[in-house]
């Protein structure tokens, strides 16, 4: 659908221009590095289970493009490294949801340990 698109950036959004001069918005995911070239990973407003990569490049006059991945070892690394970031992000939410848990116990047996030495006295 792009082949090579101009896109102003909006936020957390993009809009592209396609080759028929049509505009399209999506949300950026994520920009990633891969073997020391830039990826935005791209959806749908809304739609993350259908997200997909384009490599930014700069083009003559200096503009950010984005370009579609043609060579299938390039999509495949730069889908790996999305797959994997995402992991270790579920993995690090995971980590911190337990860290909450935990910081509520520790502060549920302080409340309870001030309780004992106030009854004592």
């Amino acid at each position: 659908m792009v082949g090579v698109a101009e896109f102003e950036q909006e936020g957390d959004f993009v809009i592209l221009t396609d080759e028929q001069g049509e505009s399209h918005k999506f949300e950026v995911l994520d920009i990633i590095n891969v073997e020391g070239r830039d990826y935005a990973i791209l959806a749908e407003p809304g739609s993350e289970d259908e997200a997909f990569a384009l490599r930014i490049e700069t083009d003559s006059e200096g503009n950010d493009v984005l370009v579609d991945i043609e060579d299938d070892e390039e999509w495949d690394r730069v889908s790996e490294v999305w797959e994997e970031s995402q992991e270790d992000w579920e993995d690090e939410d995971w980590d911190d949801d337990l860290d909450d848990v935990d910081d509520e116990e520790d502060d549920e047996e302080a409340d309870e340990d001030l309780e004992e030495e106030n009854d004592e006295e």
